[in-house]
C-alpha cells in the first residue's frame, strides 16, 4: 500500500530519527546543551545558521525565480494563506480551545501558523507531481524572504513587543544579520561557487539538517534545565500531535478548495497547495532561537512544528503520488485518443 510505503520512509528517515535522538539527549544531558553550557550552544548554532542560509543563497536560481513571476493569482493565494489564513485559523482555534491547552503549546501552534513555507520539500513534491516548479521556486523563496519580516511581526501581535514581549526592532535586525544577509551574500557569491555547490547540493541539506538539530537539542535542553517539560506531563505532547493533524487536514482542504475555485489549471493547484500548506522547521528552529531567546519553553513553542514537518510530509507524499498517477492517466487517454484507428 501507498501509505505503508511513505510511512516505512518516514520512519527510517536519518533526520525524523535525529530528532528524536535530539530530544533523548537533552533529557539525559541537559546541562551540557543549554544556554552556558560547555557546548556552548549559542555560538556553535549562529554560525551555523549563517553557514546554511549562505548555501541557500548560493544554491537559489534567480533565473528560475523570474520565470515563476507570471501566475500573479497563484502567488497572492500562496502568501495570503501562509501569513494570513494560517494565523485566522489559530485567532479562531485560540476562541474555541485556548482555555483548555497550555499558553505555551498555543503560542507554538501561533508560532508554526506564523512561519513561511518550506523551499526544498515544497518544490521537490511539486515535481513529482506534475506541478508547475517554477511557481512553487518563487513561492517558496519570497515565502522565506517575507517570513524574515512578518514572522516576528505576527509574533508580536500575540505576545507584545518591547517589556515582556520580544523587542521587534532588535528582533529584526538580528534575522536580518543571521538569515538575509547570509542569503545576499550567497547569491552574489553564486556566479563563482554556484556550480561547485550544485554538484554537492546534497550536503548543503545534511548541513542544514544538522544545524537544525543542533536547535532542537538545545532549545529541550534549556527546557529541561528549567523544569517545564516536568510540570506539563505527556498530555501536551498528544494535544500537540491532535492539534497538527487537525490543522494540517484543514489546510489542506482549504487550499484545494480554493484552487479549484480559482479555476488553477492541474499544474498550478499542485504548486499552490504544496506551498500554501507547508511550514518550514528549517527556517523556524533558528529564527525561534532568534525571537525568543534563551525561553525555557522553547522546547514547548518548537513542539508544533517539530510535529506539523513529519506530517506534511508523509500527507503531501501520498497527494503527490495520487496527482502524478491522474496525470500518468490522463496523459495515456490523451494518447489512446490521438492514435487514429486503422
Amino acid at each position: 500500500m501507498p501509505v505503508l510505503k511513505h510511512l516505512k520512509r518516514l520512519f527510517t528517515d536519518w533526520f525524523l530519527c535525529g530528532m528524536l535522538l535530539a530530544t533523548f539527549l537533552a533529557y539525559v544531558f541537559p546541562t551540557f546543551g543549554s544556554t552556558g553550557g560547555a557546548m556552548h550552544a549559542e555560538w556553535v548554532i549562529n554560525i551555523g545558521v549563517f553557514l546554511v542560509f549562505f548555501l541557500h543563497g548560493v544554491n537559489l536560481s534567480s533565473e528560475q525565480i523570474s520565470h515563476g513571476l507570471k501566475n500573479i493569482r497563484l502567488h497572492l493565494m500562496v502568501q495570503g494563506f501562509t501569513f494570513v489564513v494560517f494565523p485566522l485559523i489559530w485567532v479562531m482555534a485560540d476562541k474555541l480551545l485556548g482555555a483548555q491547552l497550555p499558553p505555551l503549546l498555543m503560542l507554538g501552534f501561533f508560532y508554526l501558523c506564523a512561519l513561511p513555507s518550506t523551499i526544498s520539500s515544497s518544490v521537490a513534491l511539486t515535481g513529482s507531481a506534475g506541478g508547475n516548479v517554477p511557481a512553487a521556486i518563487l513561492n517558496a523563496s519570497l515565502s522565506s524572504v517575507l517570513g524574515i519580516f512578518l514572522t516576528p511581526l505576527l509574533v508580536s501581535f500575540v505576545v507584545g513587543s518591547g517589556t515582556g514581549g520580544i523587542d521587534l526592532g532588535s528582533t529584526l535586525l538580528d534575522l536580518c544579520a543571521m538569515l538575509l544577509l547570509p542569503l545576499v551574500l550567497g547569491q552574489l557569491a553564486r556566479p563563482l561557487l554556484g556550480r561547485f555547490f550544485a554538484r554537492h547540493k546534497r550536503y548543503t541539506g545534511i548541513a542544514d539538517k544538522l544545524v537544525i538539530l543542533l536547535l532542537v537539542y538545545a532549545a529541550f535542553c534549556n527546557s529541561m534545565v528549567s523544569g517545564m517539560w516536568q510540570q506539563q506531563g505527556s498530555t501536551v505532547i498528544i494535544s500537540a500531535f491532535a492539534g497538527s493533524v487537525l490543522l494540517l487536514a484543514v489546510i489542506l482542504w482549504m487550499t484545494t478548495r480554493t484552487a479549484r475555485a480559482l479555476k488553477f489549471s492541474t499544474a498550478d493547484e499542485i504548486a499552490a497547495v504544496f506551498c500554501a500548506s507547508k511550514k518550514s522547521l528549517a527556517t523556524g528552529a533558528p529564527m525561534a532561537a532568534l525571537i525568543f531567546g534563551a525561553h525555557p519553553g522553547l522546547g514547548l513553542i518548537l513542539l508544533p512544528i517539530m510535529i506539523y514537518h513529519p506530517l506534511q510530509l508523509i500527507v503531501c507524499s501520498v497527494m503527490a503520488e495520487n496527482y502524478a498517477s491522474r496525470h500518468r492517466q490522463e496523459a495515456a487517454a490523451q494518447n489512446t485518443v490521438a492514435v487514429p484507428t486503422p
